[in-house]
């Protein structure tokens, strides 16, 4: 009997986030290292899109953190797509999301179930974004398409063209 109204909610409401089994969202990102006279490492945000391209949720915003008075935040608004979903709405640093900059080359995260936004992200399709903007330098925004909740594991891939390698998406 116990089990009846947790079953008969689910079925009315579809699949509550806390029902999606436990999973790691794993991400490869390659920033390549530039040639230029004036390098500096860029600023780089990953998010979580709908299908309809509305915003689902924020995983990393790297930055310079270590900025006088909170000076790296300035720079913020030039990750655009972003700025417009979410960030303009941040208070930064924000904890478990704000990060360093990082420097060229193969960086590997893995965001957990115990994240805030996988941990409430229904079952269904999504997009994992990317955006890098760099001083002195571009701007680039890379998407890969992800099924979350989906029974067995998940791959897919995206490569970037200048300020971006090859976003890997990886689900376990």
């Amino acid at each position: 009997m116990r089990y009846v109204l947790p079953v008969a909610i689910s079925t009315l409401l579809g699949t509550p986030a806390a029902l999606v089994p436990a999973a790691n969202l794993n991400v490869k990102l390659e920033l390549p290292r530039l040639n230029a006279a004036e390098y500096h490492r860029p600023y780089v945000v990953i998010w979580i899109e709908k299908p309809d391209q509305s915003f689902a949720g924020n995983l990393t915003v790297w930055y310079d953190v270590k900025a006088r008075n909170n000076g790296g935040t300035r720079w913020l608004k030039e990750l655009r797509q972003w700025w417009r979903k979410s960030g303009r709405e941040l208070n930064m640093a924000v904890d478990g999301l704000s990060a360093a900059t990082r420097a060229a080359g193969e960086h590997r995260l893995t965001f957990s179930t115990d994240n805030s936004v996988l941990g409430r992200l229904p079952a269904g399709e999504y997009q994992l974004l990317v955006e890098v903007a760099r001083e002195v330098g571009g701007r680039e925004v890379v998407k890969v398409p992800f099924t979350w909740g989906g029974k067995g594991e998940f791959t897919a891939e995206a490569q970037g063209s200048h300020e971006i390698g090859t976003v890997a998406v990886e689900i376990k």
